[in-house]
């Protein structure tokens, strides 16, 4: 049996749409992917965030004992620690106002707890104490896990951001609805070194 030419082309046709839609369906689920990837390392990140906040209220506890005059930095603490707390960010929408906004409220922390520190040092009997000197090593423990897990969260967002933005790639995430995701900077003013004065 001989096809007609008509026959033909619509068998081309037909395969040709079928390869596009392979092709599309191959790049969305890539992209799912790749997008879910960013989401796991989002979760991972606010999980060590979230450790620290949850090591702050036994932290201040056990400061209050020892340094009771020093209620404006315990204040200080306590109030960014809700203030870090109430950002929340939901993976989907992880642009750069969102992820400015976190990071603006976790640096608050890291700022009332680098103070908290600076006080603790005028008192010798607290930072001998067990309980003080094992909260502090969980909080230096946790600072470390939350650089990685930044890092890993840039690297992440680094690789869905780079497929999302390759031809024809572009094409398609746009008109899925991918959105380019951000990713943490270094803290304003980091890349001056500190002032050392003897």
């Amino acid at each position: 049996m001989k096809l007609s030419k008509g026959w033909i082309i619509l068998i081309v046709v037909i395969g040709l749409i079928l390869l596009l839609i392979g092709w599309a369906t191959g790049i969305n689920n890539s992209l799912v992917t790749k997008e879910e990837g960013v989401n796991t390392a989002w979760a991972n990140v606010e999980n060590v965030y979230q450790r620290r906040l949850d090591l702050i209220p036994n932290l201040v506890n056990t400061v209050k004992g020892v340094a009771k005059f020093e209620q404006q930095t315990l204040t200080a603490v306590i109030e960014a620690r809700a203030k870090a707390t109430s950002v929340q960010i939901n993976p989907k929408n992880l642009d750069e106002g969102s992820l400015q906004k976190f990071q603006e409220a976790q640096n608050g922390v890291s700022s009332a707890l680098g103070r908290l520190m600076v006080v603790v040092e005028k008192y010798p009997e607290l930072k001998a104490t067990q309980n003080f000197s094992e909260l502090q090593a969980q909080l230096e423990g946790t600072e470390n896990r939350i650089t990685v897990e930044r890092m890993k969260f840039n690297e992440s967002a680094k690789d869905y951001n780079t497929y999302l933005r390759q031809f024809p790639n572009s094409m398609f995430a746009s008109m899925l609805g991918f959105q380019k995701k951000a990713y943490f900077q270094a803290q304003a003013g980091a890349e001056k070194a500190p002032e050392v004065q003897f």
